[in-house]
């Protein structure tokens, strides 16, 4: 990691830090739950990162997320409520972000069709056909994950109820930031996968299958996102509504960037967007300020795009040389 990144990285924790302290000593019941709301908004935000993380890494751009996230959750709300199972729904949307994973692989490395347009196909798809099949019956809400407080923890001020007082996929999120973060700098796999973004060529004359191992990535990438629309139905929210992802998806993306492409790194970075997301919250809910609330509305975008500029503009972001690049075995 760059020193300038980390110096961004730091000013982004730091400042969190600084406003919730500030916060805390105004009003902590308060301050409580904006933190609560920056780690729920952050789960999300990290699990679609991850997706487009392990993609970009083999060299493959997905700005599908969105889609993925829409469609799962969809899935993962049908299923709930057609089985009563969280567990069973849960499993639904991992299945069909791994399902939509395999499409995207099968466009963009299979047919090589221009990864952008793959992208996007995915997203108007999981928006036209999730706007189809929607009931509206079942708006009511299938129920959701509740909070497990791992013991003594859970107790602690402050950052017990917003760390350790939570629902089990933003565990299992936090968990998978160590296993990705493992996987793709101290494995095999890890060093095969950033070949093939790198240098696909190279990588193909020691005998790495890249158009194999960028199937098989893509498509397990999908199933990060696909965790994530069963978080965002049947833990953040409970229930299903017609475009529900609400360009998170594309939020993911600048995280993954703002994160140099590194899973501590795009934790930290949703971390920060998180805040933003929990700041609009709690200023709509409670009318801090006399602003319209589309405006207010605007606050995680804004930010997306001013701090996503300010890393191009400082030189902090390098792409992986072959991305975006379709590869011809020789």
């Amino acid at each position: 990691m760059k020193a300038r990144q980390r110096q961004l990285l730091w000013i982004a924790v730091v400042l969190i830090v600084v406003l919730a302290c500030s916060f805390y000593s105004a009003n902590g019941p308060q301050t409580t739950a904006v933190l609560a709301g920056t780690v729920r908004a952050a789960t999300l935000l990290t699990l679609g990162a991850l997706c487009g993380m392990i993609g970009e890494r083999s060299g493959v751009v997905n700005i599908g997320i969105e889609g993925q996230f829409l469609m799962s959750a969809f899935f993962a709300f049908t299923v709930t409520s057609i089985t009563g199972s969280l567990f069973m729904g849960a499993m639904a949307g991992i299945a069909t972000g791994l399902t939509m994973g395999w499409m995207l692989a099968a466009m963009a490395v299979g047919l090589k069709v221009d990864q952008i347009i793959a992208g996007t196909v995915l997203n108007i798809g999981a928006l036209g056909l999730t706007s189809f099949f929607y009931d509206g019956s079942r708006s009511l809400g299938v129920g959701k994950y509740t909070n497990i407080d791992l013991g003594s923890l859970a107790d602690l001020p402050l950052v017990g109820t917003v760390f350790f007082s939570r629902p089990p996929i933003t565990y299992l999120t936090m968990v998978l930031l160590v296993v990705v973060h493992v996987a793709l700098f101290r494995s095999v796999w890890g060093m095969r996968t950033r070949a093939i973004g790198e240098h696909p060529g190279a990588a193909d004359t020691v005998g790495i299958d890249v158009l194999r191992l960028r199937y098989i990535n893509v498509t397990l990438a999908g199933g990060f996102a696909g965790l994530g629309g069963s978080y965002l139905a049947l833990e953040a929210v409970g229930t299903f509504s017609r475009g529900m992802s609400g360009g998170r998806g594309f939020l993911a993306l600048a995280v993954m960037i703002f994160g140099r492409r590194s899973p501590f790194g795009a934790y930290a970075a949703a971390l920060f967007f998180g805040f933003t997301t929990a700041l609009q919250n709690h200023f709509q809910l409670n009318s801090v300020f006399d602003i319209p609330p589309q405006f207010v509305g605007m606050l995680p975008f804004v930010v997306t795009i001013i701090v996503v500029a300010l890393s191009g503009l400082m030189g902090s972001m390098r792409d992986p040389a072959a991305l975006g690049q379709t590869y011809e075995k020789g």
